[in-house]
This record gives structure tokens, C-alpha cells and sequence, in this order.
């Protein structure tokens, strides 16, 4: 297993509302909220906790209210030594031989500590944004196209190729990076499937029950294996652990307490509209509720639906005692759940809760994995 910490680049609060992923910087009221702005210290002393605590690395996010990714992440790699950055980015918004350009140099400056988590984009009125107008099937189309010449471009062979979308002629880049940058990905949609099965090594999903979780990864499981692939699974999770199950729960208790009902309201307007399917399945975990306590919210042990009611994205933490945690986690581990990208709120202070209270606990089960022959090889596609 390998866990992965969250870089809050539209900003970070002890409420809820205060960074507002998905639906405006400052959604809420950050005034009143203790708001972070994410500038380049706060996000640094995020970096090397993380690297410090054991992290693998951080996940930074993309779209029009966070920094943008390459430029934090180049920085960051100043500031910390060995944390690796999950740059997640639109693929259509660039040439896909730029994109390969530019990760290889960003593998070389920072000594191979480079992961790329491909968003293909969900929301329409985001990507007109960006001056990208594809309905949504074609934009899933559109990045299986991408990453056939991003992975061409690394060959270190010229690259030609003529899709639909891109037509390009002796893609290559300078130096081969080295190692290749990893490829993250994920969707719900049947639009999503092939192009995770065909090109990606890692499927994320977010964190719903693991009955649901395990439907997915029997999904692209088997897209991958008629194309003869195999995947790494991940789950992208919030966490809220404390050294006893009450606190957990009371610290779940203050969260929603201090969010405001039109704020709840406004979220489930503007979530309400989106065309992601993954966004539409983090919104049916919470439908119905009409205001209670948070435990009201708990649709699985330890598994809580109230950050979905207001922030876009993953809406789901887990919730309980160090242990209870691990024990979750061990629980989507034994699906084929190899990665869990994790945040917190703060981001700051909850990656100590979680490093120092439930990473211990499960480094003798990280022990047995590392031990253990290796059973899977990717086969890359172009």
C-alpha cells in the first residue's frame, strides 16, 4: 500500500467551506473560518510534514480556483527531498507532446519524483473556461488520443500518430524520463472505462462503500485484462482520526455544525448540475438528509457522506480511532485497493493525526507487502 497526502491550492480552513474545491475559491464564508490562502510558505510546510510523516506523495489539484499544479509542485520539489508530487492536470488543454516535454523535464529536475493524475473534466461549464467545448463522451475520446502520443513521445522512438483529435509526426522528447512518469486516472462513466483499461496504471475512484468500490475495480479489472493489462487501484478518501472514537466523532460533529444550510443548499444546486457521473454517485450517498447529527451521515463503519455536502469531488472521510482507520483501510486494501490518496481539515494538522496515529499501525502490514514477491507486470499501451 501506498498513501498519498492532498495540497490544498485553492486554500485551506478548519471548516468545511473554507477552500471550496470545486465550487469557488472562498465558497462560504473564509472571513469568519480561519481561511489559509495557499500561498507558497503554507503549502511548503504541507509538503515536508507530509515527506516527513512518510508520505509517498501529495496530490495537487487543477481547475480555475487552484494555483496552478505544475508551477506549485516545481517549487515545492525546492522544499522537500524525497516526496514525490501527483500533478493532476486536463489533457486537453495542451499538445500532448508538450505534455510529455514538459513532465521529462520535470522528472529530470526533480530526480524522477514526478506522478501525473490525468482529469479529463466533467463539468462543461469548467471547460468552456479553458476554451474547450468537446461534449463529454468526445473528451474521454480525446484523452485515450492524448495519452497514446504522451506514451509514444517517452518510446524513445519518433512518434507518429493520427487520431481523431491529434495528428502528430515524430513526437519524441530530448532525454527518455527516468523512471516514466506514472499515469492516475479516474472516472465512472462507460466513456471512462476503456481509456483507463488502455492506458493508465493506476484507476482512482473515489471513496464510496467498498461494495460499491469493489464493483469498480471488477470493472476496469476486466476492461484491462481483454486488452492485456493489468492496473493499480486507489481510493481517494478524507480523514478524520482521533485517539478515541468520540473525538473523531465530535471533531465530524463541529465540522457540520458549522456549515451553513445555504450553503448546503447552494453546493447541491451547483453539484446538482454536473455531468460527472462520479460527482452524481458522492451526491446519492447524502441524499435525503435533511439536517441531524453527523453520525446520521455514516453509510458505512467509520465511512462519512458530510464533506460531500458541500465540496465537490470526494465527499466521503473515514471517521473513527486510529485503529478503527486502519482497520477501514485494510478493509478496501482487501478489495485490491493499493494506493489512498488522503486530506484532511486542516490539511496541516490532520496529516500528523493520520501519520503518527494510524500509519503505525499499518506499516507491519506495509512490511508483508514489501516482503512479498511482486505478482503483477504493466504492459504499457500506445
Amino acid at each position: 500500500m501506498k498513501f498519498h497526502w492532498f495540497l490544498p491550492t485553492a486554500g485551506d480552513s478548519r471548516v468545511l467551506t473554507g477552500g471550496g474545491h470545486g465550487l469557488g475559491r472562498g465558497h462560504g464564508r473564509p472571513e469568519s473560518a480561519a481561511f489559509r490562502p495557499p500561498d507558497i510558505e503554507y503549502l511548503a510546510q504541507i509538503a515536508r510534514s507530509a515527506e516527513q510523516l512518510g508520505f509517498e506523495a501529495v496530490l495537487t489539484p487543477t481547475g480555475s480556483w487552484c494555483e496552478d499544479a505544475w508551477l506549485v509542485t516545481a517549487a515545492l520539489t525546492r522544499e522537500t527531498e524525497r516526496l514525490k508530487f501527483l500533478v493532476a492536470f486536463r489533457p486537453g488543454l495542451l499538445s500532448p507532446t508538450l505534455a510529455a516535454q514538459m513532465a521529462a523535464t520535470y522528472q529530470r529536475l526533480s530526480r524522477g519524483r514526478l506522478l501525473l493524475n490525468v482529469v479529463t473534466g466533467g463539468e462543461s461549464a469548467e471547460q468552456v473556461r479553458f476554451g474547450d467545448h468537446l461534449p463529454k463522451d468526445e473528451r474521454y475520446e480525446r484523452t485515450g488520443e492524448f495519452l497514446s502520443v504522451v506514451r509514444g513521445a517517452w518510446s524513445g522512438t519518433p512518434y507518429d500518430f493520427a487520431g481523431r483529435h491529434y495528428q502528430v509526426e515524430g513526437a519524441t522528447v530530448a532525454e527518455v524520463p527516468d523512471p516514466v512518469p506514472e499515469i492516475y486516472f479516474g472516472g465512472s462513466s462507460a466513456a471512462a472505462g476503456p481509456v483507463a483499461a488502455g492506458h493508465v496504471d493506476v484507476y482512482l475512484t473515489w471513496g464510496e462503500p467498498p461494495d460499491q468500490v469493489a464493483g469498480k475495480i471488477e470493472w476496469i479489472r476486466g476492461l484491462a485484462e481483454e486488452r492485456g493489462r493489468t492496473l493499480r487501484f486507489g481510493v481517494r478518501l478524507h480523514v478524520i482520526t482521533r485517539d478515541t472514537e468520540r473525538e473523531a466523532w465530535a471533531e465530524a460533529e463541529r465540522l457540520l455544525a458549522a456549515l451553513d444550510p445555504e450553503d448546503i443548499r447552494a453546493a447541491r444546486r451547483a453539484l446538482g448540475r454536473s455531468e460527472s457521473v462520479g460527482q452524481q454517485r458522492m451526491l446519492a450517498l447524502h441524499e435525503g438528509f435533511a439536517g441531524g447529527t453527523a453520525r446520521d451521515l455514516e453509510i458505512h463503519p467509520n465511512l462519512w457522506a458530510g464533506v460531500g455536502l458541500v465540496r465537490g469531488g470526494a465527499g466521503t472521510a473515514l471517521v473513527g480511532s486510529h485503529a478503527q482507520v486502519a482497520e477501514r483501510i485494510e478493509e478496501y486494501a482487501a478489495l485490491g485497493v493499493e494506493e489512498f490518496v488522503l486530506s484532511g481539515y486542516p490539511h496541516l494538522e490532520e496529516a500528523y493525526w493520520f501519520g503518527e496515529g494510524v500509519l503505525p499501525r499499518l506499516r507491519p502490514a506495509l512490511d508483508d507487502l514489501t516482503a512479498a514477491p511482486v505478482r503483477r507486470a504493466r504492459v504499457p499501451a500506445l
